[in-house]
């Protein structure tokens, strides 16, 4: 991973852009982004996310966060994606109107094999890119 993405201050905002693997388009059922979004409300509320922008765009959420707890950035992250991977999957497979279920479970399979750090299944992007905000510009 590059030097430049990296969370360094926790006391910084930083943007953070959350990638659907293979840039598929994922978020265009609302039940999916109600997923992400009871997600990030849960943070705001129990992990201490300082939430102060978001973007949920087709195959990606684009984030502006910072902390206002003890829980460390890398860690709320981390936290964030495991859930929402996991609820998605489920919301995925239970979903009697989605017919692109097989394709969605087929890529999301192979990525999760391909992966030691899962196991059945990889929804996100390893990487969010985090860029620490500390100029206006």
């Amino acid at each position: 991973m590059s030097r430049k993405y990296k969370i360094r201050d926790q006391g910084k905002l930083y943007f953070v852009t959350f990638t659907v693997i293979d840039w598929i388009d994922l978020f265009i059922r609302k039940d999916y982004k109600d997923i992400v979004l009871g997600s990030l409300k849960y943070c705001q509320n129990h992990k201490g996310l300082d939430l102060c922008a978001y973007c949920i765009m087709s195959s990606h959420i684009h984030l502006i966060i910072g902390r206002n707890g003890e829980i460390s950035i890398k860690a709320i992250i981390r936290d964030f994606k495991k859930f929402t991977s996991n609820q998605l999957i489920k919301s995925i497979e239970s979903n009697p109107v989605e017919s692109r279920k097989g394709f969605l479970l087929l890529h999301f399979s192979r990525a999760g094999k391909r992966n030691p750090n899962n196991t059945n299944y990889q929804i996100w992007q390893q990487h969010s890119h985090p860029i620490e905000l500390n100029t206006n510009e």
